[in-house]
């Protein structure tokens, strides 16, 4: 029996779990700290822990990861997506190390990974593509060049990022430079390289996809194709399939576009080919995703494929079941569960799931990393559970939409559930067009939504460890922190609550301070950018609750907390 290390965490984890048991391999999950106890290590067979709080010290350590896999014995690594899994130099210490890797070969990795190189691509196979840079960016003044040359908006985008990070689209000359710093720093943080590139930007587009399977040898099968337009800060929140915008001759040529650059490379196993998609007909290719996609249930829900199993197939060398495009039953859509605020521009809100009611009937599927009683941590993604629902048709599927969103409660963290609601009953969403685009959210249905309910912070989910003894060999015990901390303080009297100060600014999620945009003792006004955060892999910035002198309260490189001081202002 085949052994599978899942390299990852979270819904996804469970997903290729899940997936492991239904092809008779064993699951091996492994964990930071803070994730003992999650979901994705209580389902899978084995479970290996990296020690560490961190994501560098864990799902992104090559190393750690590596010795997971050897100590379990595990015979191949499934990546996931995120973290690692469209990193070349991962999935070569995979293959080195005798592994098989269940992904994307190690130079297609290189060659569609780095945005530049598949533009390049994308060239040479006739794709259509918007103009932009096929070299990294030196600094911000190449960035400033390439506007004034070839007009606004543009997007500065991460090169060997993805799922929106690492990207800031900027439509006046006098915020690039600052845009091309932020990318940069949200690149390193969310990929470990910081490189970046800029093309121009189509104002308003449909977000489109094509799924795609290689069999390695250049022979390219395309599974479907999806709408991803539903997106905040980038990031998509719904996605649907089949694109339902699409003419036979749009459709058609994306399917090809996407098929030639991937055969182009000898693509091996599931992958994504993006596109944008403006309401003139143009069409520009984006970028290429050399892994599973976080859309992936609503291509297999409308055409019966599972695409985790077809990965399984390939990389051990089975072939795929899949030989031609299928056709599409029915219409399916997607629903990303996020921790999140809405109501305060989509704030990460980690909090501890109290209680959960999941919906179900006819056509729900719900594919989730987190039960009643599991926290959302604030270290990584916001993302805790997708809904997903098929029905015979795309208005079919919007009715089942709304019966299973106002089933659903999460209690604990605010979530994206309330605008989830709003969304479905939008009549421009209904008629899937072009009134939705990639910017919608933000301009639409923002202004309109509430915020929620701060949830209870996370206690400290570390583990202490200590040698023991046990039957005579020495084991090393992890401990909770929290844990230590109740058995410490137990009979310690309770300090009284400090009072309030107007002169206090709070941090308004937790996260890691990065950059302060006012220096210490400087004079502000009401609502100027004063700080910015890093949260769950997204910067937010910090604004002045008030007009004075700002005084810092915290240094950069913090781990802060939701409603910490930041600074005073007097």
């Amino acid at each position: 029996m085949k052994k599978i290390l899942i390299a990852n965490r979270g819904e996804i984890a469970v997903r290729v779990i899940r997936a492991c048991a239904e092809a008779g391999y064993t699951s091996v999950a492994v964990y930071a700290d803070q994730d003992a106890d999650a979901l994705h290590v209580r389902l899978a067979d084995e479970a290996v822990g990296l020690v560490g709080t961190t994501a560098a010290e864990t799902y992104l350590s090559v190393e750690a990861l590596l010795r997971a896999a050897a100590d379990s014995g595990a015979d191949a690594v499934h990546p996931g997506y995120g973290f690692l899994s469209e990193s070349a130099e991962f999935a070569r210490a995979v293959e080195g190390a005798g592994l098989v890797w269940i992904g994307p070969a190690p130079d297609s990795i290189d060659a569609l990974g780095d945005k530049m190189t598949a533009r390049r691509i994308a060239q040479k196979v006739n794709a259509p593509l918007a103009a932009g840079t096929d070299q990294p960016l030196a600094g911000p003044a190449e960035a400033v060049a390439f506007a004034e040359e070839n007009g606004l908006p543009i997007a500065i985008k991460a090169a060997f990022g993805g799922g929106g990070r690492g990207m800031k689209v900027v439509r006046e000359l006098s915020e690039v430079a600052d845009a091309f710093d932020a990318a940069t720093r949200e690149a390193v943080v969310a990929f470990g390289r910081g490189e970046c590139f800029v093309e121009r930007f189509l104002e308003s587009p449909r977000h489109i996809e094509v799924q795609v399977l290689g069999d390695g040898h250049g022979e390219i099968v395309v599974v479907g194709d999806r709408d991803c337009s539903m997106q905040r800060r980038n990031q998509k929140l719904i996605e649907e399939a089949p694109a339902p915008v699409l003419t036979v001759e749009q459709r058609s040529e994306i399917h090809d576009a996407a098929r030639r650059i991937c055969a182009e490379v000898s693509y091996r196993g599931a992958g994504t080919v993006e596109f944008l998609l403006a309401a003139d007909g143009t069409i520009s290719f984006l970028e290429v995703n050399t892994r599973l996609q976080v859309e992936h249930p609503v291509t297999e829900e409308v055409t019966g494929v599972d695409l985790v199993r077809e990965q399984f197939r390939i990389a051990f060398g089975e072939g795929s079941s899949v030989s031609a495009t299928p056709e599409p039953v029915g219409h399916a859509f997607e629903f990303r569960i996020n921790a999140e605020d809405p109501g305060r521009g989509f704030l990460p809100s980690p909090g501890l799931v109290e209680t959960l009611r999941i919906p179900g009937g006819p056509g729900v599927r719900w594919d989730s990393g987190i039960e009643a009683g599991d926290a959302v941590q604030s270290a990584f993604d916001s993302m805790i559970a997708k809904l997903i629902v098929h029905a015979d048709t795309r208005d079919a599927a919007l009715i089942r939409a709304r019966r299973a969103l106002r089933e659903l409660s999460v209690e604990g963290p605010a979530t994206v559930i309330p605008f989830d609601r709003l969304a479905v009953d939008e009549p421009e969403f209904q008629t899937g067009t072009f009134a939705v685009h990639t910017q919608w959210i933000e301009s639409t249905l923002l202004p309109r939504l509430e915020p929620q309910l701060r949830p209870a912070p996370v206690e400290d989910a570390a583990l202490q460890r200590f040698l023991v003894e046990i039957d005579g060999r020495r084991v090393m015990l992890g401990v909770p922190s929290a844990l230590l901390r109740r058995f410490a303080s137990s009979t310690a009297p309770t300090a009284a609550p400090a009072s309030a100060d107007p002169a206090e600014l709070r941090a308004p999620a937790p996260g890691t301070l990065v950059r302060w945009i006012v220096e210490d003792g400087a004079e502000v006004a009401e609502g100027d950018a004063v700080a910015v955060l890093d949260a769950m892999k997204m910067e937010t910035q910090v604004t002045a609750h008030r007009a004075g002198a700002l005084g810092h309260a915290a240094s950069v490189g913090d781990s802060i907390a939701a409603d910490a001081v930041l600074a005073r202002i007097g």
